[in-house]
């Protein structure tokens, strides 16, 4: 098994339907790809802040969502 060298983050919980599971500030991924479409594919608890890719051995942020104002038809947290 690789090394994890990619982590999804957040300063808020994530959530997403793709993750193994809804509530952590972090997700480590082996593959950039894979690590890239969850963080895509996720939104925050509160909804609409960062969430970021980051290599692990570099500290580099690879992927950036920015923070987004919350959509008026969004059902509430």
């Amino acid at each position: 098994m690789t090394a994890a060298e990619f982590r999804v983050e957040s300063n808020h919980p994530i959530a997403g339907g793709l993750l193994p599971a809804s509530g952590a500030r972090q997700y480590l991924f082996s593959d950039r790809a894979v690590a890239v479409t969850m963080a895509a594919k996720s939104i925050t608890r509160p909804f609409g802040q960062e969430i970021r890719v980051v290599h692990v051995p570099t500290g580099e942020v690879l992927f950036r969502k920015a923070a987004a104002p919350r959509p008026p038809d969004a059902a509430d947290d």
